[in-house]
């Protein structure tokens, strides 16, 4: 079911692209040729549904004037079809009007069609129903299973079924017969004649598998994502630029950044888990469709020099020369008299004075000069000639108007259960990801005769759970939440109960922050990676939700357990069952007006007000440093979950010299992860625009406001 779904996607999707595609592609292992002219390309990846439809031409457009060729899309299977058969292609699923985008700009689109696409996206970009399909098993040799992206680490954890799964790929996508090469990113077996990629921070140490194969980068890695909880990543454009000039002058011939704007994850989209709603990554174009600068211009300098390097890196292999110890010359000399050079210094520290052709040259620590000529000195990747943005949030004062709140009745939780079994479900199983709430609940009988009784002093509940958050509530009441993290998403709860004589329930509300997109941490070696997230080893077995055990201690009769018991289960909130942050829901409850005031450590609660859209054309967000963790809707559209939890990490100076890791240059150190929540202007109104709340654990609604991002420059 799931592959015959798959491929009339995939056919669909593809003859699309047929009717805009005009043009001859192949390869050498010089580069790709397209209508027989060998190419030096460059490349970003700009996901179409991390920003809104009415962002997509000026971001394309800044890509284009940023000296890209070409733009990268993954296709996200889940958001096309949600449900087996039923499609999505509208709003930000539009796909085909994305292409039409690129090719109108007059780029080359390089479609990443997965349907696995890590991407800290969502299951992966899955669609939550695969996994319940009869006999699959994700990723491998196996029959309701077809398709793949990515696999290299995977084909070899699959071992003899990996690797025949993937030839079995490879002659598939090439029978489809698309007129242009297939790709597979971090395959060293790929099959002729599917071109294997690099993906990294570096990529200027690979080499294909054939030597008849061109030299491609699929993910050159211009930052990296955030997690809630984590610092903010950034990557010195210095080192970017560094890295692509030693990947041309080794032989490289198409490079895509990943990301050039990475955008934003609406909705429940934010994979992981804990994977924030922003996916800024630090890219060029940052979150909001502006310049990141100088890596905007630094970047755009770069792909200029390297273009007026034109056919002598395309037609002529370089001549490695030492130039000292650390410092080397790779030139370009074509048969017609074309020359290029690049020179090189490698030391992380230390300035150098070489002498090529017969002249000298001064090289900063960690940097590449271009030469276009083998004599003039066009760009150097550490000699930084742009001003530096400073992003400001500034206030709107736009008002929020008639504030009034809603709370969730605890005690239905119980009384509106649709399962009721003996013991402790996973979560998933029950949700199939229609919420990321899933409420256990359950009742305690205590004796009279209890000695706590007298004492005072309560025993203690103790809840495993598999993570990824936990909010309990006792006879109605809030007791406390816990939380895991990235590295350990397990966690327990524990704190003692004030339980009554009699029956007591037991509200257990368990919260998925994201579904993961891979099955744990690999370790790699120290050069690479400490832990990498994009691969997927049998994620779809991953366990998540109150797994137990379920304890009280402390009772007169020592431990009880309690996992065993009879349980009652909930998928979601009150709210999100008659759709509250609808507009045309909104009056399906009874709002107070009462002040906020007192609301302000309530958990579960919805808010609601309205606002007037400011003036002016610069993007918006939400400032939500006064709320704790919950989701927010604007006019109905879901703008993601927040999470105001507080940075740990090392944020210390930054030098852009040496190798860089992901834990090189960070900061927010003691700072909430994530403070801003992008409103993209084409969903608002001129006034009365609709803003909804839903608050886990307790915050001040009073205090959201509306700002505006600007640009300084330094």
């Amino acid at each position: 079911m799931a592959a015959v779904t798959k491929y009339f996607l995939l056919l669909l999707l593809l003859n699309s692209f047929a009717q805009i595609a005009r043009c001859s592609v192949t390869y050498d292992r010089r580069g790709l040729v397209i209508n027989g002219r060998r190419q030096i390309l460059f490349s970003g990846s700009i996901h179409y549904p991390r920003s809104s439809p009415d962002m997509w031409e000026g971001l394309i457009q800044k890509a284009k004037d940023g000296g890209l060729d070409a733009i990268d899309t993954y296709v996200f299977w889940n958001l096309h079809e949600p449900s087996p058969g039923n499609y999505n292609f509208e709003g930000r699923n539009d796909l085909v009007r994305f292409v039409k985008l690129v090719q109108k700009a007059g780029m080359y689109l390089h479609l990443r069609i997965g349907p696995y696409v890590c991407a800290e996206w969502n299951f992966g970009g899955f669609p939550v129903w695969l996994k319940y399909v009869p006999g699959i098993t994700f990723r491998t040799d196996n029959q309701p299973f077809k398709i793949e992206n990515e696999y290299g680490l995977e084909s070899k954890n699959f071992g003899g079924a990996g690797h025949s799964y993937m030839s079995w790929a490879a002659k598939m996508a090439v029978g489809l017969d698309t007129g242009v090469p297939w790709v597979m990113c971090k395959e060293d077996d790929a099959p002729d004649p599917v071109i294997n990629t690099c993906n990294g921070f570096y990529c200027d140490y690979f080499s294909p598998n054939k030597p008849y194969k061109p030299t491609m980068w699929t993910e050159a890695w211009t930052g990296w994502f955030e997690e809630f909880g984590g610092p903010i990543h950034h990557r010195p454009v210095e080192d970017l630029a560094f890295a692509v000039a030693r990947f041309i002058q080794k032989g490289g011939s198409f490079i895509n950044y990943y990301m050039y704007h990475g955008g934003t994850n609406f909705g429940r989209t934010a994979g992981g888990p804990f994977i924030t709603t922003s996916y800024d990554y630090d890219a060029p174009i940052d979150e909001y469709g502006l310049p990141r600068q100088p890596k905007y211009n630094h970047l755009k300098e770069l792909h200029m020099a390297i273009k007026l390097c034109g056919h002598a890196l395309v037609d002529a292999d370089p001549k490695v020369t030492n130039l000292g110890n650390y410092e080397q010359a790779h030139v370009f000399s074509t048969k017609s008299g074309r020359c290029a050079a690049f020179l090189s210094n490698y030391h992380w520290d230390t300035s150098a004075r070489v002498t090529f052709n017969k002249m000298h040259y001064d090289l900063p620590p960690w940097s590449i000069s271009i030469l276009p000529d083998c004599r003039t000195v066009a760009f150097n990747t550490g000699t930084m000639r742009s001003k530096k943005s400073l992003p400001q949030m500034l206030p709107t004062n736009v008002p929020m108007l008639s504030w009034e709140s809603f709370n969730e009745d605890i005690s239905s939780s119980d009384s509106d259960a649709r399962i009721t079994v003996f013991g402790l479900l996973e979560q998933l199983n029950v949700t199939r990801d229609a919420s990321d709430y899933l409420w256990y609940t359950t009742s305690v009988q205590i004796s009279p005769s209890e000695s706590f009784l007298r004492r005072g002093q309560g025993p203690v509940l103790s809840v495993n759970s598999a993570g990824h958050a936990l909010h309990v509530f006792v006879n109605g009441k809030f007791l406390g939440s816990a939380f895991g993290t990235q590295e350990n998403k397990k966690f327990t709860f524990s704190k003692s109960v004030d339980f009554h004589a009699g029956v007591n329930s037991v509200a257990l509300l368990s919260v998925n922050v994201g579904l993961p997109v891979c099955s744990g941490f690999v370790t790699l070696t120290r050069l690479f990676l400490s832990h990498i997230k994009n691969i997927g080893h049998r994620f779809e077995t991953w366990n998540t939700g109150v797994l137990g055990p379920v304890t009280l201690h402390g009772l007169d009769h020592g431990t009880r357990d309690l996992s065993r018991q009879k349980w009652s289960y909930k998928v979601g909130m009150k709210g999100e069952a008659i759709n509250l942050y609808s507009p045309s829901k909104i009056s399906s409850v009874d709002w107070m007006k009462a002040s906020l005031a007192a609301n302000r450590q309530q958990p579960l609660t919805w808010y609601k007000a309205y606002f007037n859209a400011p003036n002016g054309n610069e993007p918006l967000a939400l400032d939500m440093s006064s709320m704790g963790k919950g989701q927010v809707w604007i006019n109905g559209q879901s703008l993601g979950r927040y999470w105001t939890i507080y940075a740990k990490g090392q944020c210390s100076g930054c030098r852009y010299e040496g190798t860089y890791r992901q834990g090189k240059c960070q900061d927010g150190c003691g700072k909430p992860t994530q403070r801003w929540y992008h409103v993209p202007r084409s969903w608002l109104k001129p006034t009365q625009n609709l803003l909804i709340v839903f608050e886990e654990i307790g915050g001040d609604a009073s205090k959201i406001s509306l700002v505006k991002r600007s640009l300084a420059y330094v």
